[in-house]
């Protein structure tokens, strides 16, 4: 499919709306194609006449989505980072793109220390950027025919019904946010409400918006469920239909948001930013629902890596061809070949994928604890101890051990201040086999996040390791 970078605005459907939760301002499809025209005609005469990346940092969700409809209505390739980013990530993004514009709240910044680089993907549309802060930052880059053929198949595996009011969570430089939530919405014709990184004080009246917004469908994280649980009431009218993914999901909170929600079509999603987003979901409704279930894929096949060689079931790490699969990593050939093996993307996600295609994952490659020898995988450990009555968060890793090479150790976030790590570790070995069990746990109270809303466990291993040691 060839499409133009204006594409998806030209077919953003007539009914499609936007609504920022916060501030009570909505746009129409007459008003967001203005507002876009508008913004258009602000940055066309600045971007260079060559392939352009212009970066967007802003803050407010419905300004960030005018911004990034403006970018491609001019030809260019939206650079989307954390409106937070920091000087030196900043010129990190700067140097690894080459952009020629930076989009932040209330401005316009020409880049004169980009320097322009050879490698331009054709067609490149999109980049999302990982963290950078000390290196290179990796770009994931998507084309808008790729997005198109994205967002298709989730409408199919959602249904335009459950998505009439959708509301965002996330942040919109995140591929679960921008591309899952938001642009699905919109492509959708439906009405998108945006209320990304929720706030404390707004968790405790969280199933209140959902009710006042008349909520039928959002997708977010397990470390937000976790507070929403703690602190809110739940709507008094179900949600149709709820997704959790970007990290894993055990049973027993899968269950709790069900009850929350009022409805059993919550599903475990399995998604990357390198697929824009989500390729596959399984309901807690299922049979097959378990700890790691993700269902059937949405368009696409799966593989198993086994023995160097794909299989289609088994154990081994998971491969994937799908709809809205990436372009590559930009300005990065030899990484963006490291990750594909014949037409499939190898995702680093160790899952059992059987006979007909339905996928439990386990864990994640990096994520391996190595205990003498025996593979121990760090979400295996989490899910453990999360199943302990007192336990709202744990985060799992590797720590060095001169005997066995590594050692399980983790920290947890606990309800109960009387709860020791002693007696902890003892209830471990008495629900686990000994090589998952923590020789080592902190109790915390608060387990470090990134800006995605995901557990930053290497950098909580490492600097569990520099105090413990």
């Amino acid at each position: 499919m060839n499409k133009s970078q204006d594409a998806l605005l030209r077919y953003l459907p007539s009914s499609m709306r936007m609504s920022g939760v916060r501030t009570g301002k909505t746009l129409d499809h007459n008003a967001f194609l203005t507002a876009v025209k508008d913004r258009a005609a602000d940055i066309a005469d600045r971007i260079p006449q060559r392939p352009s990346r212009v970066v967007i940092a802003i803050t407010d969700p419905i300004d960030c989505l005018v911004s990034l409809f403006a970018v491609w209505r001019c030809g260019a390739c939206a650079v989307m980072v954390n409106p937070g980013i920091k000087d030196m990530e900043q010129q990190n993004v700067i140097a690894t793109t080459g952009a020629a514009l930076w989009l932040e709240d209330g401005r316009i910044t020409e880049i004169t220390t980009g320097v322009p680089h050879p490698y331009d993907m054709d067609g490149a549309a999109l980049i999302l950027m990982t963290s950078g802060t000390t290196g290179v930052p990796k770009g994931v880059t998507h084309a808008i025919a790729g997005l198109c053929d994205r967002l298709d198949a989730n409408l199919k595996a959602i249904g335009h019904a459950n998505l009439q009011n959708t509301l965002c969570t996330l942040p919109l430089f995140f591929g679960h946010g921008l591309i899952g939530n938001a642009l699905t919405a919109l492509y959708g014709g439906h009405h998108l409400w945006l209320l990304p990184r929720v706030q404390m004080h707004e968790l405790a009246r969280f199933g209140e918006t959902l009710d006042k917004n008349r909520i039928t469908f959002f997708s977010s994280v397990p470390s937000l469920w976790k507070m929403v649980l703690a602190t809110s009431a739940p709507p008094k009218q179900a949600v149709k239909r709820v997704h959790v993914g970007s990290a894993p999901l055990s049973l027993q909170l899968w269950g709790r948001i069900c009850d929350w929600c009022g409805t059993e079509q919550v599903f475990n999603t399995f998604g990357m930013t390198e697929t824009s987003n989500w390729i596959s979901g399984g309901s807690f409704a299922e049979q097959g629902c378990r700890d790691g279930y993700v269902g059937q894929p949405w368009g696409g096949v799966f593989r198993v890596l086994r023995d160097g060689t794909l299989h289609s079931s088994g154990k081994g790490q998971i491969a994937v061809k799908s709809p809205g699969q990436m372009l590559g990593f930009w300005r990065d050939p030899d990484k963006t070949g490291d990750t594909m093996m014949d037409d499939f993307m190898l995702t680093g996600d160790l899952g059992h994928l059987s006979a007909d295609q339905s996928l439990t994952l386990v864990g994640r490659t990096k994520n391996e604890i190595n205990v003498a020898g025996i593979k121990v995988l760090a979400e295996e450990v989490d899910m453990l101890l999360e199943g302990h009555p007192d336990i709202a968060e744990a985060c799992s890793f590797g720590i060095p051990d001169p005997i066995a090479g590594e050692r399980v150790a983790a920290i947890v976030r606990s309800t109960n201040k009387a709860l020791d790590a002693l007696t902890l570790i003892q209830w471990c070995r008495d629900n686990a086999r000994t090589d998952a069990v923590p020789s080592r746990i902190e109790i915390v109270d608060e387990i470090p996040k990134n800006d995605r809303g995901k557990i930053a466990r290497l950098d909580v291993k490492d600097r569990m390791v520099e105090k413990w040691s």
